[in-house]
């Protein structure tokens, strides 16, 4: 039997990248999905902007009128914007606060009832800027760190009803964004040799790889982890620099 056979999932951000790959074995495993994001993904997709702090609500309550269950909810929407915190604006240090954090904290809230009579499970993709900072990331950093707190928060305070929740800390993974990224540079194959030297397994990660994560601590397997944050990096964070 498939390990999501009879499961209803919700996967934010479920369009592109880590989302798309997570929502697609969730799939695979036999759970009905719900992907929702502002872009289009072969799955039964909800339209959310969440930088609209009403968005949480209605998403949650499509997925009740939809299904009536929800057994899993990945918090994976995100957004990043560079710069100081002299060259950022509050608008800028907002949208992200509210898209990677107050948003997880919105659909975790609306969810609960649902997730608590199921037992369910919720796995927030947070990042290793939660743990350490790339330069001119401040509301970034800030966010993911606060994002890794919330599952702590989330896993003491609704273990007692049945609900786990951890969070994942990727590192450099090959999403369509950091691809992008890549790309803009004057010398992208160089750029994307160095950025692979920096991990001791000398390569940057797929969001296959974060995804398999992902949903291994959505399932029963991992019936006994929960308040935990899960760096998947190969290696970075281990790695002091040279002296």
């Amino acid at each position: 039997m498939s390990r999501f056979a009879g499961k209803v999932a919700l996967v934010t951000g479920g369009s592109s990248g880590m989302g798309a790959t997570t929502a697609a074995l969730l799939a695979t495993g036999g759970a009905r999905v719900f992907c929702a994001q502002r872009g289009i993904s072969v799955h039964e997709d909800i339209s959310a902007d969440f930088s609209d702090p009403a968005v949480p609500e209605r998403v949650i309550a499509a997925v009740k009128a939809k299904a009536d269950q929800l057994d899993i909810l990945i918090n994976c929407a995100g957004i990043m914007r560079e710069g100081t915190v002299e060259e950022s604006t509050l608008q800028d240090w907002h949208d992200q606060i509210q898209v990677n954090l107050t948003a997880p904290f919105l659909l975790t809230r609306y969810a609960m009832p649902m997730l608590e009579t199921a037992k369910g499970a919720i796995v927030n993709v947070g990042s290793i800027e939660g743990l350490g900072n790339n330069p001119r990331h401040p509301a970034y950093g800030a966010s993911k760190a606060g994002l890794h707190g919330l599952t702590r928060a989330v896993a003491v305070d609704h273990g007692p009803d049945g609900v786990r929740c951890n969070a994942v800390a990727p590192g450099w993974i090959d999403t369509p964004l950091n691809e992008d990224f890549i790309e803009s540079m004057d010398d992208p194959a160089k750029f994307r040799s160095e950025i692979g030297s920096i991990h001791p397994i000398r390569r940057t990660g797929a969001p296959e790889e974060v995804a398999k994560l992902i949903c291994w601590l959505a399932c029963d397997e991992a019936s006994f982890v929960t308040g935990q944050v899960w760096t998947i990096d190969g290696g970075r964070m281990a790695q002091l620099s040279l002296p």
